[in-house]
């Protein structure tokens, strides 16, 4: 068993869709194929559900109708050569449609996973019913019946005695040589659809590597591999030919996006090789994440992660910052769900580094505000660089305003203005 996964990019136009059938084709056995929303549509449906929950109904309406044109351009293409049944496709759309049209609930990040799971169901049938029609048969299977989560929308937490029990069920498929399904998406056992996080389909495959015991993971991207800083901010970039687990562990919870952070774990418990290839030029090694019995002797790897807010707080009585106010802060930041990335404490300060949150921070400084003085600043850079020298920092913080600086023996944390 092989488990492949493409991403946004590898399926978002029919070139790329042919193009992975190929990809498919390439390496025989028993494979299932985990597949996201196609191109850039994650980021429409997150469009789309801000407009729905706002009553914003001419945003609302002009969202839906940019995504259902863009996917029925995609199916106009791949249809033109071969005669394609759509209609799963459009009973999607019309179950979107009339979705929209009640008046949602006042659960934000409930509405967002209903909503903007779409994406993946969308992809994977629109790909399912493509293969089947040009003889790569398979078949597709609804990943919310099977991966079972908790309740915490956009977060959700996998129960893994259950997923384990209905995947092993589902994908029992004696004969059949390929299954497409959703990343990203979960199910409560109330039916009610999850999702795990952002980049969460690396996660299912993982997941689904592991129970169903998968000789490896290949991740297809549109990158030769994983390399040494995002091309996007700085050009000059290496790749990273191998990574011990534990490396691409501390990557991922650093920020890198080319891999979710709970991937590896999965993949570990059970040695699992991970391979992060190129869809444009398969038969290139890329890179491979496994067991590592040497030390590694990597160049400087940069992790960039845009949208920062600092918060540092300083008690008004001017009382030391003990053990039980940094639970207490941060008991507060998980109530408000709040990915803190670095902290940093002296006597009488506290300074938080973390994501900014969709909906502004207004409402956290004012509770903050009740016992402490609070400063603050947004729209700030956290950036990693892991296998540092003093060249790697020059080159990034260059006539920038440094806020915080860390190190440790191999890491350097910089959040840069």
């Amino acid at each position: 068993m092989q488990v492949f996964k493409f991403g946004g990019a590898s399926v978002g136009s029919a070139f790329s869709i042919e193009n992975a059938a190929g990809i498919i084709r390439m390496f025989p056995g028993p494979k299932v194929v985990v597949i996201s929303a196609m191109g850039k549509m994650t980021n429409a449906f997150e469009e789309l559900v801000k407009a729905y929950f706002s009553n914003n109904s001419n945003g609302k309406a002009e969202h839906f109708r940019k995504i259902k044109k863009y996917h029925n351009d995609i199916m106009s293409h791949l249809s033109s050569k071969n005669k394609i049944d759509w209609s799963d496709v459009d009973k999607l759309f019309s179950g979107l449609e009339s979705r929209l049209k009640v008046t949602p609930s006042m659960n934000f990040d409930y509405e967002y996973d209903q909503v903007v799971s779409y994406g993946e169901l969308l992809s994977t049938t629109i790909i399912s019913s493509f293969y089947n029609a040009i003889g790569l048969t398979n078949k597709w299977i609804d990943i919310r019946k099977c991966l079972i989560t908790d309740n915490m929308y956009r977060e959700a937490n996998i129960n893994r005695e259950l997923s384990e029990e209905q995947i092993k069920k589902a994908f029992d498929l004696p004969g059949c040589e390929l299954i497409i399904t959703q990343g990203f998406l979960g199910g409560t056992t109330t039916n009610h659809t999850t999702t795990l996080g952002r980049e969460g389909s690396d996660y299912t495959a993982a997941i689904l590597a592991n129970i169903l015991d998968a000789q490896h993971v290949t991740i297809w991207k549109n990158v030769p591999g994983i390399l040494n800083a995002d091309p996007v901010f700085l050009p000059a970039t290496k790749k990273l030919d191998e990574l011990s687990y534990r490396e691409a562990i501390e990557l991922s919870y650093s920020g890198a996006k080319v891999i979710h952070p709970k991937t590896i774990k999965p993949l570990q418990n059970k040695r699992i090789p991970l391979f992060v290839k190129s869809f444009d030029n398969p038969e290139q090694k890329g890179t491979i994440i496994h067991d590592i019995d040497h030390i590694l002797n990597l160049v400087p790897v940069f992790i960039i992660k845009q949208k920062q807010a600092l918060i540092t707080l300083t008690p008004e009585d001017f009382s030391f910052i003990s053990i039980q106010t940094v639970s207490n802060i941060f008991s507060l930041c998980a109530s408000y769900r709040l990915k803190v990335g670095l902290i940093q404490q002296s006597a009488i300060n506290l300074s938080l580094v973390f994501d900014e949150p969709e909906q502004g921070i207004e409402e956290l400084i004012a509770e903050l505000h009740k016992n402490f003085d609070v400063r603050y600043n947004t729209g700030l850079e956290l950036v990693t660089i892991r296998y540092y020298d003093q060249e790697a920092i020059n080159e990034i913080a260059k006539g920038r305003r440094i806020y915080i600086e860390q190190k440790s023996r191999r890491t350097v944390r910089l959040l840069l203005k």
